[in-house]
């Protein structure tokens, strides 16, 4: 059993059958008044986002999920394809459940997809990825006075603010939360 004293940011929990991920939460306390756990929950199948108050120390069923390392395979332009490395297995998510973390998948990766009731519902991703830069805009001489930044575009598609000296072909170290630069990787 979870109790709202038990919440954290990327914890799931199943409200009336289906799984949510607590996006974030703040515990509130009134005057004369029951403390309350204010929550944004993220549904993990449809992408959508929900407010929810519960009261302190109302509990909640552990939700029953699995995740199983499965490779990335390709994007079809409607959905994600995923092999399970062990017994050749394919499945497939949908642009929704895979969300902003499209931006950080690789062909032939091992990412970590989670399955609830034997349906894949979403990708585990790393805190991190590194990535090539395909194009970098040019860094101006003279552009080095203060602590500037360039748009330089990598490998998925996604383009990150870095530090002038990054330069087309280096890799990135991106996190994955917040789509930012990290640190130039060798």
């Amino acid at each position: 059993m979870l109790s709202t004293s038990d919440f954290r940011k990327g914890m799931k929990l199943a409200l009336d059958g289906e799984l949510y991920v607590i996006v974030d939460f703040q515990h509130a306390r009134t005057a004369q008044r029951r403390a309350n756990v204010w929550t944004k929950l993220k549904h993990l199948k449809t992408g959508r986002v929900l407010e929810k108050t519960f009261s302190a120390g109302e509990t909640f069923n552990d939700p029953e999920f699995t995740e199983r390392a499965m490779q990335y395979l390709y994007n079809d332009g409607e959905a994600f394809n995923f092999m399970d490395s062990r017994s050749y297995e394919q499945t497939t998510l949908s642009t929704e459940q895979v969300g902003d973390s499209k931006w950080y998948l690789q062909e032939n990766v091992e990412y970590k997809i989670m399955f609830f009731e034997g349906n894949p519902i979403a990708i585990n991703m790393p805190s991190a990825v590194i990535l090539k830069v395909i194009e970098a805009e040019p860094a101006i001489k003279g552009d080095s006075v203060s602590n500037l930044t360039k748009n330089v575009k990598v490998e998925t598609g996604l383009t990150v603010r870095a530090p002038l000296f990054i330069k087309e072909g280096d890799s990135l170290k991106i996190d994955t939360t917040e789509g930012k630069y990290l640190e130039r990787v060798s």
